[in-house]
């Protein structure tokens, strides 16, 4: 009798289990068949369209708009009264401005066809506006430092300057960076509002200065008229020299030590090329000539 009576709970046990299983298959089967899925595949197959549409419309906007803005510039490079360097910095700042305006509105226009409540969204955040317009403060630092750079025109596009530790050429200005190209390749990215102090070294002649230490024994005069001469045959080869070189005399250095400087003004970037030529010329006809040149020092620099 024992027996009888488990089994007769474990068949009612298990004819509960399968009733409960039995009623939510019911009510998954009877969900699942409620949905109109043809609905919802519509729904999704015209969003999705309308997103490639939208992305295609506003890479074709972009597209023209950089053409405008490319041919508006090719146009105005005529323009005598403009510099190359100040209209390739106008140039890539519009692109930048441009290009910030189209994801812009290209990012607003999804979250739209997306059915997100942008002005709603944006007239309700205000504690997520303050935490953003701290965060942005840098941003907008930026920004405003920039457009002094260019309304005060400290720098340009192509024009060689030093900013803090970094030396090099200016390869783009943008809303928030100023790239600089190093001299040895480096591409730097500055934050415009840790540019401070600029050295620009493009908007005026740069000093060649040359500096060949000989013994006091020999004649200086015939070694300064040995420099006029290299100076006479080397200077009609370098359109570059915007002033003729300038032999400054006899230079005392202390300690006994003697040199003839010589000074040489050439356009910007010119000026190392045209110190390395001089000087190699100078101590090969003075070496030529006799006369003993000292190895060390030799000043070469340029300011």
């Amino acid at each position: 009798m024992r027996y009888f009576f488990l089994d007769a709970n474990n068949s009612s046990l298990t004819a509960d289990v399968s009733h409960q299983v039995s009623r939510q298959t019911n009510f998954l089967a009877s969900y699942f068949s409620s949905i109109n899925w043809n609905q919802i595949i519509s729904k999704i197959v015209t969003l999705f369209l309308s997103l490639i549409l939208l992305s295609i419309f506003f890479i074709v906007v972009n597209w023209i708009g950089k053409r405008i803005i490319y041919r508006s510039f090719k146009t105005t490079l005529k323009n005598e009264h403009l510099t190359v360097n100040r209209i390739n910095t106008i140039y890539t700042l519009s692109l930048n401005i441009f290009h910030y305006s189209v994801l812009f509105f290209y990012f607003y226009a999804i979250l739209s066809v997306l059915g997100i409540p942008v002005g709603t969204l944006i007239a309700g955040a205000g504690i997520m506006s303050v935490a953003l317009g701290l965060g942005a403060q840098g941003f907008v630092t930026d920004v405003v430092t920039g457009f002094f750079i260019l309304l005060e025109q400290q720098f340009d596009v192509g024009d060689d300057v030093k900013i803090g530790q970094i030396e090099g050429t200016i390869h783009a200005i943008g809303l928030r960076t100023t790239q600089i190209i190093g001299y040895d390749g480096t591409l730097h990215f500055v934050p415009n509002r840790n540019i401070t102090i600029v050295s620009n070294l493009s908007r005026n002649d740069m000093r060649a200065m040359i500096d060949i230490y000989f013994d006091p024994t020999e004649d200086i005069k015939a070694m300064s008229l040995i420099i006029k001469k290299v100076n006479a045959r080397l200077t009609p080869h370098f359109p570059d020299i915007t002033k003729k070189p300038a032999l400054l005399g006899t230079v005392d250095n202390g300690n006994g030590s003697l040199s003839l400087r010589i000074i040489i003004y050439t356009k910007n970037g010119a000026q190392y090329e045209i110190q390395r030529t001089f000087l190699a010329a100078y101590l090969e006809e003075l070496t030529k000539a006799g006369f003993k040149i000292n190895s060390s020092p030799i000043n070469l620099t340029s300011s």
